[in-house]
């Protein structure tokens, strides 16, 4: 059964059209441990995601549940403090709520961030990675309930990921900021449980660099609305059975905490330059 996301969400995007002071040059998800940088700009309205009607409620640490409408360096940016997962139990329409928002209040560029585990024997806790392509065995179905029976058109646009301009954009504003930004192919894990072992070495066996459990789907869609799509990973921990330390969420954001500034300093320059 296909569904129509303008019916679903009729009443929220009406309010939050009605509530947007600007249309968003830029929206920005910020995800596990990253939510800080909300502080580091202009805030001009903040709506809790509890208020809106049909909105999914967050449950994870570190993801608060807040849209900001804010402004840094003249740009209009909106900013999403807090995702929804697959894992807290929702259907996938429910997670790719946020790129949808973006693209009705007349967005037309994201960059989703996110917490991963390192896989690759380059990547180390505290590395940013700017995705080069994304892979998931998850989710044909429910992404095709979502677009329906594209056209050659959509087709094309829905592996249209990353955005090659804006790539090369986020580079050299890691450049300009003396970052030393890793690249490399992010996998999707369901979640909730962190991967196995054995799970890793599959991974690691098809190319996978680093893994998390969310960003896959929401880059697919925003690609396919036409966005311009970026995404990067701030590496927390080592992947299990790289480290024989046992992995906890609690890691994870202690880790993103550590490397914040450094990830602020990127997504500044990136909104500087990238509008």
């Amino acid at each position: 059964m296909l569904i129509d996301l303008n019916y679903k969400y009729k009443e929220l995007l009406e309010l939050l059209q009605k509530e947007a002071p600007f249309i968003p040059d830029l929206t920005i998800v910020l995800g596990s441990g990253l939510g800080d940088f909300a502080k580091e700009v202009n805030i001009i309205k903040t709506l809790s995601t509890t208020e809106l009607p049909r909105y999914p409620a967050s449950t994870i640490q570190g993801h608060n549940g807040k849209i900001h409408f804010a402004k840094y360096d003249d740009k209009n940016i909106l900013l999403f403090q807090g995702r929804i997962h697959f894992y807290e139990g929702y259907s996938l329409n429910k997670c790719i709520l946020p790129v949808f928002i973006a693209y009705k209040l007349g967005c037309k560029k994201i960059l989703l961030t996110n917490a991963a585990g390192g896989i690759n024997a380059g990547l180390k806790p505290g590395d940013l990675m700017l995705h080069s392509s994304l892979n998931s065995i998850y989710f044909k179905k429910e992404m095709t309930e979502l677009i329906g029976l594209a056209s050659l058109e959509a087709k094309n646009k829905f592996t249209d990921f990353p955005s090659a301009s804006f790539s090369n954009l986020i580079k050299n504003a890691a450049k300009k900021e003396n970052i030393e930004l890793k690249e490399g192919v992010y996998w999707f894990a369901k979640g909730p449980s962190y991967e196995t072992p054995a799970e890793i070495k599959l991974i690691q066996e098809f190319g996978g660099d680093a893994v998390g459990m969310s960003t896959v789907h929401e880059a697919i869609f925003a690609a396919y609305l036409g966005m311009e799509t970026a995404s990067i990973s701030c590496i927390t921990n080592y992947a299990a059975g790289i480290s024989p330390v046992k992995l906890s969420h609690d890691d994870v954001t202690e880790t993103a905490n550590l490397v914040k500034s450094v990830f602020e300093r990127l997504v500044k320059r990136i909104i500087s330059t990238a509008l």
